[in-house]
């Protein structure tokens, strides 16, 4: 179709991958498929140009016989960031056709998207927990869809979502034509394709599953201590030929902990994990394409799908757990034809996995090398200059710690006592009566007010000395009635007399 065509080429894309070529004639025909093949080679326009092509756009012959508003296409990704993607590709080939293209997807308000399914849309690219939360709310109508998508099927297996697909099918006609893209095709997938698929034909652009990583890829694998692991990070961003990279690791809170350690050394990073809010997630994404962060560190699931151009190195901080995740995860470089480099970083831990992974993807890396941040192999490997360090600017000096009342415990400094320096003598230290204007503060922690020293007078004037305790001084136990004990030789001070 020439508006597809003229829309793409403004794009830049003007030459079709392998399984484009493959898929097209047949998905242009209405025929169900199952298109395999590596990520990065284009999977996305594969099937987003026979749905473009398909659907009936406003000004179309028929299109006024149309339910009007009610999506014509769907398409279903297993996480957030790849549904924006899709969404993206298919707003960018169908701009010439007029087509309405809406993205759902939870971590964001319900309204926005209602509104939009009220106003009508044509083609719906989402999310299966959410597409189900909208059509049970009986403003997403899916009878009349004639195209529907499942991309990165086998993603929806690993996160659970294939009841929520099941779900969603069972919504459509069973006249709708079915499309299936998936990099890995487990059984679980193929039993999905059986029950929901006409005579689908199956399409794969590569001979097997073993050869899914992409050659123009340069994979190195290292084993490094995980406390090193920052500093070699470190080191690897400063490589002559690093543009963009993205650092995968285990956990999110590997992945803050990481992205602000890089950060402090000066590095432009931010984190993506699910611990963050959506549009924190959004923000992030763009500013990585736009070339305002050169880092993104993510965990696997917040990193599916992400297609970013300009990715030169992928760095896998942790091992990952198996052949499937260490493919799509080095998949993020070297898309669509351009090359890339993906480095691995073994732990002692993970040895053990890494060669299980080694065995089923058929590398040459059974036995990686013991490497750390000053190891001469790892400035050869990467092109890093000799003498580089694992920071671009210096920690800042901690600030001055100021002196605290009670004094510093850190440095061995013994709090100084409190004082109440309202508190007057009434006696002073040898008993006798000091006068209360002229009564100096106590110096001492310790209440020496209220009763007379040994041997001292009792109250002058007749007046009533108040019973107050007196604190002992190492000589002897309190006595009753506010008396202070006498001293060794048994002897006890009178107790303050009452008029």
């Amino acid at each position: 179709m020439p508006e597809i065509c003229d829309a793409l080429e403004r794009a830049g894309i003007t030459t079709p991958f392998a399984i484009q070529e493959m898929t097209l004639s047949v998905a242009l025909a209405g025929t169900d498929l199952i298109g395999q093949a590596r990520t990065g080679t284009g999977k996305t326009l594969a099937f987003g140009i026979p749905v473009i092509q398909s659907s009936t756009a406003p000004g179309d012959e028929g299109y006024a016989a149309l339910p009007q508003g009610k999506p014509q296409a769907l398409v279903v990704a297993p996480t957030r960031e790849l549904a924006l993607q899709v969404s993206s590709d298919l707003t960018l080939a169908s701009a010439d056709r007029g087509l309405r293209v809406l993205t759902v997807y939870g971590g964001v308000g319900y309204e926005p998207q209602i509104e939009a399914l009220e106003t009508g849309v044509d083609i719906v690219v989402g999310t299966p927990g959410r597409l189900i939360d909208l059509a049970n709310r009986k403003v997403l109508d899916l009878g009349h869809v004639r195209a529907l998508v499942l991309d990165e099927a086998d993603e929806m297996l690993d996160l659970g979502f294939l009841p929520d697909v099941e779900k969603l099918l069972k919504l459509t006609p069973s006249t709708r034509q079915t499309m299936l893209f998936s990099a890995t095709m487990p059984s679980a997938i193929v039993a999905l394709a059986r029950t929901h698929m006409r005579s689908p034909m199956n399409i794969r652009a590569e001979a097997s599953y073993e050869n899914a990583t992409v050659p123009a890829t340069s994979q190195h694998v290292f084993q490094a201590h995980d406390l090193d692991k920052p500093e070699i990070v470190g080191r690897v961003l400063q490589s002559k030929d690093v543009e963009k990279v993205i650092v995968f690791t285990r956990t999110k809170r590997a992945a803050q902990r990481l992205a602000d350690d890089l950060v402090e050394r000066g590095f432009k990073a931010s984190p993506l994990h699910g611990d963050m809010a959506q549009v924190a997630r959004e923000k992030a994404l763009t500013r990585f394409r736009d070339d305002k962060l050169q880092v993104l560190v993510c965990t696997d699931v917040a990193a599916r799908g992400i297609d970013v151009r300009g990715v030169s190195h992928v760095i896998n901080y942790s091992c990952p757990e198996d052949d499937k995740t260490y493919v799509h995860r080095i998949g993020r470089t070297g898309r669509a034809g351009a090359s890339g480099t993906a480095i691995t970083l073994v732990d002692w831990a993970d040895l053990h996995r890494w060669k299980l992974i080694n065995k089923a993807l058929d590398l040459p890396f059974d036995a990686p090398a013991e490497t750390y941040s000053t190891s001469e192999h790892l400035y050869t490997e990467l092109d890093i200059e000799p003498g580089t360090k694992g920071r671009i600017k210096a920690p800042e000096p901690a600030a001055p710690r100021e002196k605290r009342e009670g004094g510093d415990r850190e440095r061995g400094e013994r709090p100084a006592r409190s004082r109440n320096r309202n508190r007057t003598r009434t006696r002073s230290r040898g008993g006798e009566v000091v006068s209360d204007e002229s009564a100096p503060a106590s110096s001492e922690g310790d209440d020496t007010t209220g009763a007379p020293a040994e041997g001292g007078p009792a109250a002058a004037d007749g007046e009533s000395a108040p019973r107050r305790r007196r604190r002992s001084r190492g000589r002897g136990g309190r006595g009753r009635g506010g008396a202070q004990s006498g001293d060794q030789s048994g002897d006890s001070a009178p107790a303050a007399s009452e008029a």
